[in-house]
């Protein structure tokens, strides 16, 4: 064990030496080449991933500038860490947008798992058509905008930014002619990546995310799989893409598509790697930066401190169920601070509900929590988590496992990933009782191989040349200074579906086939039909 932390010390210090020396480099050559970066971005934990990029680049010199609505969650202009924040007016106010978020969270999170198959699709389909009305409303607001967009075209800049789960940044680019570079965990079924990225999938490895599967399944599971696989590619080609290309067309003054516009970005910065992802096909304009945002812990409060060590030699235990989930219901809160009371770490809870009346004094509940702090403090035993894989990631890399209570989105996804790799016990939000959660906390707390799994995982994190926001800051400088990366983008983008597949190329061999056969099938006849006639001449002879 001694040799394997001096082994991990020795990477993780390789790993401070070679990102110190790059970002001197790239310090010092971006102080010759600053550029200004227009940034469209997403709301919550995408917003908290993506301003980790904005941050690095306003070290490097660069100058960015967010497009954000007057109606926002996340986006705060106060307090914009160095980067300017352009506000334009829509007719959202700010009050129905947080509504609309925390109504589908609750929805998802408890209403929607009571529904059968086909009662759930059409549930989150007509969520994504709401948000997907939204998002153009806002859209609309901004392209249609003369005084904003004229603004825009002053500022010169030299890329776009963009969310690819909240479409608009790419058509921005479009108007401003510079090319754009997408953040993106996944969209849903990969079609987005598929259709849009060229990204390819195969249904018989790459799990469709959502299924909860992995890249090693029965024949059943490649079944649902198929089937899970096919539904997307049918929910794509209907979901509210006509309203959205005839949008484009007419702005833009050209026929036109979304997934052809989306297409052209230069690259696609995957918020995950593979300590988290499964041996797949990528492209070279598809960069994987998982764990971006995360960073070495800093000194705790000094009373969270206190708290923290006189849990003595038990530890403490992480709880948090990230930005979206403020509160539970009086029942949930209850049975799980009752299991809680349980154990003899000390617990760190992020919840702003009413205080259970089951909690324990082993329990204190924080309206916010230094959460990678804490993940990074050595007294950490365990993290309780949704699944959101901003908190995975700060997981992975200070090597805490993971209970997992996933509740909706790609959570369910996230903890199955983590449990295939052995470093995560999952719970049923809808369905545990105490015993449930007091069993998983055992489990991962008593049970060292999900320690050392998830030490496994944070080495192959850390056992990098690069750091994954050094990776990222650097593909996007990377395009702005030759203007575009045309040279990594796969032609298939150039090819139909038939094309794709070849099936053209396949019909034609198999008329080939067919023609020779066929031909063949003549000169036997033929030739028999000659032999035929030439010995029956012979016998009346």
């Amino acid at each position: 064990m001694n040799l394997v932390r001096g082994q991990a010390r020795v990477i993780m210090r390789s790993e401070k030496w070679i990102s110190a020396f790059l970002m001197l480099h790239f310090s010092c050559f971006s102080c010759m080449s600053c550029g200004k970066v227009l940034v469209w971005p997403m709301e919550y934990s995408h917003w908290i991933n993506l301003k980790s990029i904005l941050d690095g680049l306003v070290q490097r010199g660069h100058e960015v500038t967010v497009l954000t609505p007057s109606a926002t969650v996340f986006v705060d202009p106060e307090n914009s860490s160095g980067f300017h924040i352009e506000v334009f007016p829509v007719e959202t106010n700010q009050e129905d947008l947080a509504s609309f978020f925390e109504n589908w969270v609750t929805l998802w999170s408890n209403e929607f798992r009571k529904l059968s198959a086909l009662e759930y699709g059409a549930s989150v389909q007509k969520f994504f058509f709401t948000y997907s009305t939204l998002i153009k409303q806002q859209c609309q607001s901004a392209v249609l905008n003369k005084d904003l967009m004229k603004t825009l075209k002053k500022g010169k800049y030299e890329i776009v930014i963009s969310d690819a789960m909240c479409p608009c940044g790419e058509l921005i680019a479009e108007i401003l002619g510079i090319p754009f570079v997408y953040s993106l965990r996944f969209s849903m079924g990969n079609t987005l990546e598929k259709y849009c990225g060229g990204l390819p999938s195969p249904p018989s490895y790459v799990p469709v995310p959502i299924t909860i599967l992995t890249d090693k399944m029965t024949f059943m599971e490649r079944v649902k799989n198929m089937l899970v696989f096919i539904y997307f590619d049918f929910w794509f080609q209907n979901f509210d893409m006509k309203d959205w290309d005839q949008f484009y067309s007419d702005v833009l003054g050209r026929p036109t598509t979304l997934c052809e516009t989306m297409g052209k970005a230069e690259m696609w910065l995957i918020r995950t790697y593979w300590d988290f992802e499964f041996p797949r096909p990528y492209l070279p304009n598809f960069e994987f930066v998982g764990g971006l945002h995360c960073k070495p812990a800093k000194p705790l409060p000094e009373e969270m401190e206190k708290f923290v060590q006189s849990s003595g030699e038990h530890g403490i235990v992480v709880f948090s169920l990230g930005s979206m989930v403020k509160n539970l219901t009086e029942e949930k809160s209850n049975l799980i601070a009752a299991a809680l009371a349980q154990i003899p770490q000390k617990v760190l809870w992020r919840y702003q509900g009413k205080k259970p009346d089951t909690l324990g004094p082993n329990t204190r509940t924080y309206d916010w929590i230094p959460q990678n702090d804490l993940l990074g403090h050595p007294k950490t035993k365990a993290f309780i988590t949704h699944g959101g894989t901003n908190g995975i990631y700060e997981a992975i890399y200070h090597g805490v496992p993971m209970i997992g209570v996933p509740m909706f989105a790609d959570q369910p996804d996230n903890i199955a990933h983590m449990k295939a790799k052995g470093a995560a016990v999952e719970v049923d939000f809808h369905t545990m009782t105490t015993a449930d959660m007091l069993n998983a906390l055992k489990t991962v707390i008593n049970n060292p191989s999900y320690k050392e799994n998830a030490m496994r995982l944070s080495r192959i994190h850390h056992d990098q040349p690069v750091k994954p926001l050094d990776r990222a800051v650097f593909w996007i400088e990377f395009v702005m200074r030759h203007k575009g990366a045309k040279h990594l983008r796969p032609a298939s983008h150039d090819l139909t579906w038939y094309q794709y597949h070849s099936l053209d190329v396949i019909g034609f061999l198999l008329a080939c086939v067919a023609t020779v056969v066929f031909i063949a099938i003549k000169c036997c006849f033929f030739c028999c039909g000659k032999l035929g006639r030439k010995g029956k001449k012979q016998k009346k002879a």
